[in-house]
């Protein structure tokens, strides 16, 4: 019994040992950081996540709080989590050193947790995850020629295909009364597109989103926001939820090996392969004689969860923004006909066309990035905008936030597409939804190709109503998204009827 109680006041003064001095490390973490501008912390150890909990349960928008501190405290702001510290510049300077020169890494702590997914594989090493530049480089140079603007050309058939699709699911809601998410029917057409333009896989979303590959998805975008809380695999509640979204994982690693096995067979026997995105990367495997398998599904899922889903967001915004604006959705529509006049497919020389309808796509990405912002992993001491940022620091550089900011943009909050005229000044650095430098978004030239046909499409068709009494509240889960999914009720357009082939 004396060893006992022995052991026991030895494992007590060894408890208060460790606390005490964590305490004093979290105390030199402090004053190595309160130099550096920032709200103040509402707890010593916990710093500012007890206001953000408190957001996330109310279900308010955490960028916002960003802005807010950027606002009053920028353009270096300080934010404290037991012992660490993030930094978020809101700063041209900032965003030109961090995103533009490769010496500077993507944070592993924070990417390392998307390699899995409740214990199972997830984004892995991808394209999006990896943190090391060698890594990164060579990953890249097998992908790039998938994503070269002379090959996405020859993918305008399938962009027409499938946002044909959309348009007769379309026209069954388009009676004037029926109230539908057009969320859930863009996120549903963007799926079907990469489906068969990257993978060769007709995944036919629109007809039925419940089918299992869809479903799979829907899953693990799911799975994305509830990872946030990271006790919830031990809740007995969440089990069921936890188990279908590793096995919704499962089956798309499952679905992708198949696709590359089936693939590099017929690309081995010099049959007729598909020509799709998934081909050209395996030929630029091949070239490397690299043959990571498992590198080229954490790619496959990551074009998959992110590629359909940021695409489906934008659409939907911009749908959004020009209900709310109908002077702004005359303006696009009239170029439309005049551009595409009664055509149903839209060429590719079209697109070059469609000016004003490129202005207002990206100002929704502008206002709304389905991506808010990135992270980079500072190594070395640097000085931005006069203030020192210690080594080993994460930085969170945001263009949802600079997007709105007053010092970058005239009367932010106004949905104005003649910011991105031909004569307008350029936002230089302040404005980043695909990212930038080496780093920024391979699929970005294949996202905007798709999103400009499927939204020509609409607008030629369709007249856009928005249902009265929506939120329009923006939320945080994986990506950006609108809370209420954006409902709708359409109309066709009287010069719309003629529309040939």
């Amino acid at each position: 019994m004396e060893v006992l109680w022995a052991a026991g006041g030895l494992l007590l003064a060894l408890s208060l040992l460790a606390f005490v001095l964590y305490c004093c490390y979290v105390q030199y973490v402090h004053a190595k950081y309160d130099h550096i501008p920032g709200a103040p912390r509402e707890s010593f150890f916990f710093g500012h996540l007890p206001i953000i909990w408190r957001m996330v349960r109310k279900q308010e928008f955490t960028p916002d709080l960003l802005l807010q501190w950027a606002e009053k405290y920028g353009p270096v702001v300080r934010m404290n989590a037991f012992h660490r510290v993030s930094v978020l510049i809101v700063s041209p300077e900032g965003v030109k050193e961090f995103l533009m020169s490769p010496q500077h890494p993507k944070d592993p702590i924070v990417y390392g947790n998307l390699f899995s997914l409740f214990g199972e594989r997830f984004l892995g090493n991808s394209l999006v995850t990896v943190c090391n530049h060698e890594h990164w480089h060579k990953q890249r140079r097998i992908m790039d020629p998938a994503f070269s603007r002379s090959y996405l050309i020859g993918l305008m058939e399938t962009f027409n295909e499938k946002a044909e699709e959309l348009m007769e699911k379309l026209e069954e809601k388009a009676d004037g009364k029926t109230e539908f998410s057009m969320l859930s029917m863009m996120s549903r057409v963007t799926m079907d597109v990469i489906g068969k333009a990257a993978f060769g896989l007709e995944l036919n979303a629109l007809s039925d989103d419940q089918t299992p590959f869809p479903n799979a998805v829907t899953k693990i975008m799911e799975g994305l926001n509830k990872a946030r809380d990271p006790f919830i695999k031990f809740m007995p509640g969440k089990r069921k939820l936890v188990k279908e979204i590793r096995e919704s994982v499962k089956l798309l690693r499952r679905v992708g090996k198949q696709c590359i096995d089936q693939r590099r067979e017929a690309i081995e026997n010099g049959k007729e392969a598909t020509m799709d995105i998934l081909t050209q990367i395996l030929k630029g495997d091949a070239l490397e004689k690299t043959r990571d398998d498992e590198n080229i599904l954490d790619n496959f899922i990551t074009f998959f969860v992110a590629g359909h889903e940021t695409s489906s967001n934008q659409m939907t915004f911009t749908v959004m923004a020009l209900g709310q604006h109908p002077e702004i959705l005359e303006r696009a529509q009239a170029e439309v006909d005049e551009v595409l006049g009664a055509k149903r497919n839209v060429d590719y020389e079209d697109l070059g066309k469609l000016t004003y309808l490129s202005q207002v796509l990206k100002e929704s990405l502008r206002l709304y990035p389905p991506v808010s912002g990135t992270l980079r992993r500072l190594e070395k001491e640097h000085v931005i905008n006069g203030i020192r940022i210690p080594a080993n620091t994460t930085i969170f550089l945001n263009t949802y936030v600079m997007g709105r900011m007053e010092k970058f943009f005239k009367d932010p909050f106004t949905f104005d597409p003649e910011r991105f005229s031909k004569d307008a000044p350029k936002p230089y650095y302040c404005y980043f939804p695909f990212s930038l430098g080496p780093r920024s978004c391979i699929g970005q030239v294949f996202a905007q190709m798709e999103v400009k046909v499927v939204m020509a499409k609409l607008l030629q068709r369709f007249e856009i109503q928005l249902v009265p009494g929506q939120s329009f509240k923006l939320i945080e889960a994986g990506t950006i998204k609108p809370l209420d999914g954006v409902i709708c009720k359409l109309k066709p357009r009287s010069s719309a009827r003629g529309c040939q082939a």
